[in-house]
């Protein structure tokens, strides 16, 4: 019951969820990130720790190699807590849990043991938006900066795209109770310590969506919270074959570009042109956002992570501290 799927499976009785996971935290990468908006990098990274499993069924996911593909490797709470120490130690600016809703009972003892030896990061809550009460009750003590993408407010496209269509109400009312814990805050270097950065990943071809994900922000969220607008968007090899071999969860049928897969769209095939950019931009000055973050647009695949790679992320951007093939990397296991 974390997550607003509602499954109800007794992973503990060896059921899986939703997610495809059990009970047990199943992550792929503990990294120092560097790709992240520049107050939650700083000098040193973000703590970023990738967990498996999604409660989305994004076709186009670029960390699918995780979120649906099986990558990744099952450890306890010992372990976990060891892992999140272990970034501290490498000189992360913060500790980054990256989707990991699903193994919040798991994640939050974790957190009271790494805190208990001395673990003293701010805590990202670094999620798809798509959360109920329950999961956010369980971890508002232990969060400092909420992440929620804030995907759509299309009912059909959330349906089609992303296998939700109570996508745009769970997000839009948790989003609401992650701004209420208050505006966002940084310290004497610039990192933001406290507040809620909501991010907006724009798809090619659906510009309506994006302005009405704008105007609602720019209605509910004005002076509350950071919007990060994406244009990171890049088709993916496979995209369709993961499509089709899913069940739309409203089971209907809708207007609209569609294959033969049970009426689900087919994710856009191209990246963002420059027009479209412009138009984004344009939106954002009409409504008046100027607190946040604009990306520019990316036609390389720089961001599509390699997770069967040592550092599936170039290394540029990216420290790994401990990997799911080798365990902890270099210097990280001491101390």
């Amino acid at each position: 019951m974390l997550c607003p799927r509602k499954c109800a499976a007794d992973r503990l009785a060896g059921r899986l969820g939703f997610c495809g996971e059990g009970p047990n935290p199943r992550l792929a990468v503990a990294t120092l990130h560097r790709g992240e908006e520049p107050p939650l990098c700083g000098s040193g990274g973000s703590g970023a720790v990738f967990f498996s499993g999604c409660t989305l069924k994004c076709s186009f996911c670029q960390n699918h190699g995780i979120s649906r593909g099986g990558i990744g490797r099952e450890v306890d709470v010992p372990e976990l807590a060891g892992i999140f120490a272990a970034l501290q130690r490498a000189g992360a600016e913060n500790l980054n849990l990256v989707t990991g809703t699903h193994f919040l009972p798991a994640i939050i003892e974790a957190l009271k043991r790494a805190r208990a030896q001395g673990m003293s990061l701010p805590v990202l809550w670094n999620s798809s938006g798509y959360e109920n009460e329950i999961g956010l009750n369980l971890i508002k003590t232990f969060t400092d900066v909420h992440l929620p993408d804030l995907k759509t407010l299309d009912t059909d496209l959330a349906a089609r795209l992303f296998r939700a269509p109570d996508y745009p109400a769970a997000a839009t009312a948790a989003i609401l109770r992650m701004a209420a814990a208050g505006k966002p805050d940084f310290d004497a270097n610039g990192m933001l310590v406290k507040g809620t950065i909501v991010r907006h990943l724009v798809l090619p071809g659906y510009l309506e969506s994006t302005r009405r994900v704008l105007a609602w922000f720019a209605e509910n969220l004005s002076g509350r919270a950071l919007l990060s607008v994406m244009f990171q968007y890049l088709p993916l090899p496979g995209a369709a074959a993961r499509r089709a071999s899913d069940r739309p969860d409203d089971g209907g049928a809708a207007a609209g570009s569609r294959d033969g897969a049970a009426g689900l769209i087919t994710p856009p095939g191209r990246t963002i042109e420059d027009t479209e950019y412009y138009s984004v931009i344009g939106m954002l000055e009409d409504l008046g956002i100027e607190d946040g973050f604009i990306q520019e647009p990316e036609h390389e695949s720089i961001w599509l992570p390699d997770f069967e790679r040592e550092n599936p992320f170039p290394d540029d951007y990216s420290k790994v501290v401990w990997h799911w093939k080798h365990g902890f990397v270099g210097e990280s296991a001491s101390g």
